[in-house]
């Protein structure tokens, strides 16, 4: 995001009540996390081809994005001409220092 991007007007969303007033803009709206998450389930595919998949979630920050992109990856498996294995971990991190 670019530093004078002005972003979407918060009225254009769907904003939970105790959210509204701590925010002003929306600059990345969900649909587009959702179809980048997408996109990036499909280029982790195509770049594993047919290699064992192991998957690592980060906890606590991490585990929604985590749980989309596993969907996605897995609807990819299931509906693609190959079924690649795919193993899934989760590491708790105490501290980022």
């Amino acid at each position: 995001i670019k530093d004078e991007e002005s972003g979407y007007n918060k009225n254009l969303f769907c904003i939970p009540k105790h959210y509204e007033e701590d925010l002003e803009r929306v600059f990345i709206p969900h649909g587009l996390i959702l179809d980048r998450t997408e996109r990036l389930a499909r280029d982790i595919m195509q770049d594993m081809g047919s290699h064992h998949v192991v998957a690592l979630c980060v906890l606590k920050g991490g585990y929604k994005f985590f749980a989309d992109l596993l969907d996605h990856i897995k609807a990819l498996n299931q509906n693609g001409d190959k079924s690649v294995p795919i193993t899934v971990d989760f590491v708790r991190i105490k501290s980022y220092c």
